[in-house]
This record gives C-alpha cells, sequence and structure tokens, in this order.
C-alpha cells in the first residue's frame, strides 16, 4: 500500500489556488485581442503573436531551466514566487506598451516568467501524493484551465475594457506570487537532491516512457492552445455569420469553452489513476479530436448547437494534459524528475506554436468550416503512442500498475 501524507489536501487547495491566480497572465492580452486590434490596427497575423509570443518565450524559459535543472536543485516554491513576481511585472506593462512591437515583446517576458511556474508546481505537488498523484496534478491543470479562463470572464464583465482586464490579472498574479512563497511547501515525499548536470537531458531522451509520453503530450499540445487562442474570434464570427450580435456573448461563451477544461482535467485524473493513463489520455485525445473536426460543421449555425460541441471539446480537450507529466513523474529518473518535466513542456509548447500561427492562415484560405479539422492529426499521432506504450514492460510503473 502507498503512502498517504498528512495535510495533502490543504497543500493542494492552496497550491490550486496559487495557479489559478497566477496563469491569469497567459491568456490576458488573447482575450482582449479584438480591442486591441481595432485600437492598433493589427492583421489576424500580427494578433495572433500576442498569443504566440508567450509560448515561445515559455519555451526559452522551459529550456533554460532544463539545462541549469532550476527545478530540482532550488525549492519549487521559491521558483514559482520569483516566475509569478516577474509575470505580474511584465504583465502590467501592457498598460504602457502603445504598440504591438513592445506588447509581442512583453508577452515573451511572460511566457519566460511563467514556465517558473508551471512546472515546478507539478513538481512541488508530486512531493505530497504517491498515491492519487493523477487525481492532484489533474486538479493543478484544472486550476491552470480555470486561470486561463479567467481573463475572458473578467473581459465581459468589465464591459471589454481591455486594461480592467490587465489590472486584475496582474494583481491575480502577484497574490499569487506572495502565496505560494508564505504558505506552500515540499511535501514529505521529496524527490532526490539533484546537482547541476546538463547531461541529464540526454538521459531524459533516451527513456523510453518519457519519451512516448512525450510523443503523446506533443500531440495534445499540437490541438490545445490553437483551439484556446482562436476559439473566441471563431466564436464571434460564427455570431456574425448567423446574423446576431457577439458583444459580451462571445466573451462568456469562450470562458465556458477554456473553463470546461476544469472538470475535464479533474475527472482525467480520477479515471487515469483507476482505469490507466495511458488508455485514458488516448480515449480523451480520439474524442478531442473528433470534436476539432465537427465544430466546424456547426459555424454559422445555432451558437448553443456549436458551444455544446464546444463544451464536449474543452472537456476533453484538457482532460489528459496532466497525466502526460504524471507519466514522467512515475518513470523518469528521480533526481531529475523537474528537468524532465521542464524539457517535455518546452517542446509541447514549441509546437504550439506553429499551430497557433496556421490557423489564421488556413482560415483564410478554407474558412472557419475546417480551420480546426488541421488540429485532428496530433491527437491521433497522441493516441498512437499513448497506447504503444501500454503494450510495453514501462507501463507496469504507471499508475500503480494499471499503465
Amino acid at each position: 500500500m502507498r503512502p498517504l501524507a498528512e495535510g495533502r489536501w490543504r497543500a493542494l487547495a492552496v497550491l490550486s489556488v496559487v495557479l489559478v491566480l497566477a496563469m491569469t497572465p497567459w491568456f490576458s492580452a488573447s482575450a482582449v485581442v479584438p480591442q486591441l486590434r481595432v485600437l492598433w490596427g493589427l492583421s489576424g497575423g500580427t494578433a495572433s503573436w500576442l498569443t504566440i509570443g508567450v509560448q515561445l518565450g515559455f519555451v526559452g524559459g522551459a529550456v533554460l531551466s532544463s539545462f541549469f535543472n532550476l527545478a530540482d536543485i532550488v525549492a519549487p516554491h521559491h521558483v514559482v514566487f520569483a516566475g509569478a513576481l516577474g509575470a505580474t511585472l511584465v504583465n502590467a506593462l501592457l498598460l504602457v506598451a502603445g504598440g504591438p512591437a513592445t506588447a509581442i515583446a512583453l508577452r515573451l517576458a511572460t511566457g519566460f516568467f511563467l514556465a517558473a511556474v508551471y512546472p515546478p508546481a507539478l513538481k512541488l505537488m508530486a512531493t505530497w501524493f504517491v498515491r492519487g498523484r493523477g487525481v492532484a496534478l489533474g486538479i493543478l491543470v484544472a486550476a491552470i484551465s480555470l486561470g486561463s479562463a479567467a481573463p475572458h470572464l473578467i473581459n465581459g464583465l468589465g464591459g471589454l475594457d481591455w486594461r480592467v482586464v490587465i489590472v486584475v490579472t496582474s494583481l491575480a498574479t502577484l497574490l499569487g506570487a506572495v502565496l505560494v512563497e508564505l504558505v506552500v511547501r515540499e511535501g514529505p515525499f521529496p524527490f532526490p537532491a539533484a546537482v547541476f548536470d546538463p547531461r541529464q537531458i540526454g538521459g531524459v531522451v533516451r527513456n523510453r516512457a518519457v519519451r512516448l509520453a512525450s510523443f503523446g503530450y506533443f500531440g495534445h499540445m499540437w490541438e490545445l492552445f490553437a483551439a484556446l487562442a482562436w476559439f473566441l474570434p471563431f466564436f464571434a464570427d460564427s455570431l456574425r455569420e448567423a446574423g446576431r450580435p457577439s458583444g459580451t456573448f462571445a466573451a462568456f461563451a469562450t470562458f465556458a469553452f477554456v473553463a470546461a477544461g476544469a472538470p475535464g482535467s479533474w475527472l482525467g485524473g480520477v479515471l487515469a489513476d483507476r482505469w490507466g493513463r495511458t488508455r485514458t489520455t488516448a480515449l480523451m485525445m480520439a474524442i478531442s479530436g473528433t470534436c476539432a473536426i465537427l465544430i466546424g460543421l456547426t459555424f454559422g449555425g445555432s451558437p448553443w448547437m456549436l458551444l455544446a460541441v464546444a463544451m464536449v471539446w474543452g472537456f476533453t480537450v484538457a482532460a489528459d494534459s496532466a497525466q502526460f507529466s504524471a507519466i514522467v513523474t512515475e518513470t523518469a529518473s528521480q533526481a531529475y524528475v523537474g528537468t524532465a518535466l521542464t524539457l517535455q513542456l518546452a517542446v509541447g509548447f514549441l509546437l504550439t506554436g506553429v499551430t497557433i500561427r496556421l490557423i489564421p492562415y488556413v482560415e483564410s484560405t478554407m474558412g472557419w468550416r475546417w480551420a480546426f479539422a488541421f488540429l485532428a492529426p496530433g491527437p491521433l499521432f497522441g493516441s498512437i503512442a499513448m497506447l504503444y506504450l501500454r503494450t510495453l514492460p514501462e507501463a507496469q510503473g504507471i499508475a500503480g500498475g494499471r499503465g
């Protein structure tokens, strides 16, 4: 019987609140793209860089962190604190950006600092949970989904004033930084101490289970952030196509779509711990990839039908996220789990820059009806990788032998 840590649920609750607060800058600019396109005269391609910048900044921060094994040689709560503090500053500076060039540079910096929030938080929570780790990490990713969705809710409630979104998300991130530094600590099941060793990156790549889990994650990421980044323009254009005013409806619908990932991540964790991580991730990617194809067929029709498909898509597209990380914590060299997680996330986020940039190109040539279908090969590839991992001996070390 695997051990349980006293106080683990309190630690999970506090760190979840931290991530809801600290991850709000991720889509703070994306949530107000319609307003910024008017204010700065942005094209669709230029506007996409407000999201791509975060992704690439995250990759840069993650690669640097991996090279120096930062998440393994510094206490994770200190790393999360520093990252959240930096994200607070650069997000707030959007208020005085004045144009797209400065704004994109600030979005790069935002992603760079958030790379010190997301991966170390996953490792930190793994020190509190051995049994039930899939559920715990699923709840953390649910918190990230809520934090990422929050700017769209603030946008709607704030009457579509982009400055309100930036101010509120900056204050939320600052509160998250203070909370993690004052309240959160490592659990009673720490990973072995590590020393700086860049060669461990090669060890991560050579680990077959970690490599296949990463392939699954890459397929998942091919789909995830392009869907999150472009759903707001898609829904707003669909309303206009149907002759309906968009107003705040599009903002609230986008919040619902992104936030649906929260219960999805929780249920994905429950299923993964009880049914197996490989089967759960393969199933969720199969459903989400199908939704990526189907949702375009609802364009210009009933907004409620579109939203119904979107809720299934939002639920399943995020449901598997945490489980790829959980597999890494179970199969990677235990002294360098933080490095393995960060490297996996870095490559995954690099892929998102490709799909986020290509969606407006596909939309301009083929229309919204088929733009999201371009994302479906990603989850198909990821499902194949996870089902193959299930057949290997390494699967016995995943989810208590459930694979």
